[in-house]
């Protein structure tokens, strides 16, 4: 399931949805019908009923045409497209609004959708008769800038010109509990403000859309993930104003033209496995153990690029989740069975072998948090001044950051998880709080084969935490082995080590350390990179030469025909395009030549014309 959406409240309804099918067949959930969301897998031998891809529903449905019966129910799918992917198979429309929806559209777009859905709240508020307004915002950080401007705009009107208003913030960073207690707030001949995607609200009338979405998108060519805010589809903004019609007749104020609407929006959402990694979707195919399955030909309902594809054949190769004739490995079985991002299980799995399993679970659950933890990196941070975390709070003994946010972890472990330890080193407490249950989540996980405690280590000797930290850099290294660097010669700079080199930075906040001579590390993984003025590596830690050495000669064997499980010849002749194993000169990144040598060479003329220019 995807994690990069308000999760916790997608994932209540998943679960109370399989926990109704078990009741209605009258079996434990877990056996004949169970669920894998997240850290968290409840499916047996026994299981029948699971989410699963439509792609193998379809073959199913072939070789069992008449015996196979499949209902499927969305409220986003296109269901024509899924009627043609399955032989035009029939479809039934249940309308989700019960009453009419007035539509009303802007003259113009807004500068600021903040500002602007400020304002149009404010008028229903005074203006329009009694009921609750629903306002869609793009994340939490639009949607407390917002909470708080309400709040001092409500509080300014003079007493008794209107009834009052409870402003309620609701997104997926909340607590559950929170969550589930919003709908049951609502008091009489009251407005409420909630900025949500929740769909069970009963008493919402007015409906505010900002036309905006904040959609992650990931792009094969340079294995970034990106986090931007787009304009929403149309099938999404008929759904927003469907919120306002459940009870009685509602009104939507769109805060874009119509033409905007009927020319720029998309007709629908661009799905996720469009927009998304494949190493995962890849690895459970592989672990299906069919033998007919050509990866790159596979009948998606919604086809991926051959790009992505093949990013994600490359990366299960060089993490040993398949092997170089494309064939899933034990290792990559074992993967599998984990509910987990494969660079992620593949790290833990190597961790679990070295004896710092507990270790990694931390830095994993650390990594895990959608926002910077460290309030000193949370604003626009300045590339000419390197940042460093607060006198108190660890530095990652040089290594790097991944190590800083295990001793950050254990520090708040020795003061007993104290709320206020984090309020005084700068670290947001929500998410902190969140770090502290993927730990436990992952922990539960991996409690079935794991070979020691994996509790935090906190009182362990100088001697042993060093064995620990550089036993935790090398599982880092071997499961992101797809998201290595090398330092360029005479300079900082780095080379990502992979399928399209790029030149990148270390991001500015990072608290990896120098040498005497004031350089980095020659080898470096990375969590992530992201682009701003220049791309920057966020998130490093040192490793080895002679861990990498391995991946790298992987990469000089690759073959995605072998991959894929197929010829791939057909394929690549369709999209007209030609698959090597490594890119080619006019492929690569200017500046940047293929091999080893003639790579040291060029760091060194520019090193030396530099010079000669001082």
């Amino acid at each position: 399931m995807a994690s990069h959406l308000p999760i916790v409240q997608f994932e209540d309804k998943i679960m109370k949805t399989v926990e109704d099918n078990a009741v209605e067949l009258g079996v434990t959930l877990g056996e004949e019908v169970g669920y894998a969301i997240r850290f968290e897998d409840r499916t047996s031998d026994l299981t029948r009923i699971k989410d699963i891809l439509l792609g193998l529903v379809k073959r199913l449905v072939k070789v069992r045409a008449s015996k196979l019966k499949v209902l499927i129910t969305s409220a986003t799918l296109d269901g024509e497209k899924v009627s043609e992917f399955f032989s035009d198979c029939p479809v039934l429309n249940v309308p989700g609004k019960l009453y009419p929806v007035e539509i009303m559209y802007s003259e113009e777009s807004p500068k600021s959708y903040i500002e602007s859905s400020l304002r149009t709240a404010m008028d229903i508020h005074v203006r329009e008769p009694e009921g609750d307004v629903l306002i869609f915002m793009t994340g939490q950080d639009d949607i407390e800038k917002l909470v708080s401007k309400l709040e001092d705009r409500v509080q300014s009107l003079e007493e008794g010109s209107c009834m009052d208003a409870i402003i309620l913030p609701l997104h997926g960073s909340l607590p559950p509990e929170l969550q589930a207690a919003i709908p049951y707030t609502f008091v009489a001949n009251s407005h409420v403000f909630p900025m949500t995607l929740q769909d069970n609200q009963t008493l919402i009338i007015y409906v505010i859309d900002s036309g905006y979405v904040k959609q992650r998108q990931y792009n094969p060519s340079t294995g970034m993930y990106s986090l931007d805010i787009v304009q929403i589809s149309k099938v999404q903004a008929n759904q927003r104003a469907g919120r306002a019609g459940r009870t009685r007749p509602g009104k939507c104020y769109r805060l874009y033209s119509s033409e905007a609407y009927e020319e720029e929006f998309l007709d629908v959402t661009v799905p996720e496995i469009q927009r998304s990694s494949l190493a995962g979707s890849v690895l459970y195919l592989k672990s299906l153990d069919l033998p007919d399955i050509d990866i790159l030909k596979f009948d998606f309902l919604d086809p991926p690029s051959f790009e992505s594809l093949e990013d994600a054949l490359k990366q299960l190769h060089l993490i040993d989740a398949i092997d170089d004739t494309g064939l899933i490995t034990r290792v990559g079985q074992t993967m599998a069975e984990l509910p987990l991002e494969p660079s992620l299980s593949r790290t833990l799995m190597e961790a679990n072998e070295n004896g710092c399993l507990s270790q990694a679970l931390t830095v994993a659950a650390m990594l895990s948090a959608e926002t910077t933890l460290l309030a000193a990196q949370s604003g626009k941070s300045n590339e000419k001044k390197r940042k460093h975390p607060p006198p108190d709070l660890p530095d990652g003994s040089g290594w790097g950051d991944h190590v800083q946010l295990l001793q950050i972890f254990e520090q708040w472990d020795q003061n007993d998880f104290d709320i206020g330890w984090c309020k005084d080193n700068g670290l947001q407490v929500r998410g902190m709080m969140f770090v502290k249950d993927v730990r436990r989540q992952l922990s539960q996980l991996m409690q079935k084969i794991a070979k020691g405690s994996l509790n935090v280590r906190t009182n362990e000797r100088y001697k042993e935490r060093q064995r620990g930290y550089k036993n935790l850099r090398k599982a880092l290294c071997v499961g992101y082995a797809n998201k290595l660097a090398e330092r360029m010669v005479q300079h900082n700079g780095y080379r990502t080590i992979g399928f399209k080199p790029q030149l990148v930075q270390v991001h500015p906040s990072s608290t990896l350390k120098t040498d005497e001579d004031g350089m980095f590390p020659n080898y470096i993984v990375y969590h992530e990179l992201i682009a701003t003025s220049r791309p920057f590596m966020r998130n490093v830690c040192a490793v080895e030469m002679a861990w990498v050495s391995p991946i790298l000669k992987k990469l000089e064997k690759l073959d995605i025909d072998k991959l894929s499980g197929g010829s791939g010849r057909s394929i690549r002749e369709e999209s007209e395009k030609k698959v090597t194993s490594l890119p080619k000169k006019e492929e690569a990144v200017a500046g940047v030549p293929d091999d080893r040598e003639s790579r040291i060479q060029a760091a060194r003329d520019r090193f030396l014309a530099r010079k000669g220019k001082k």
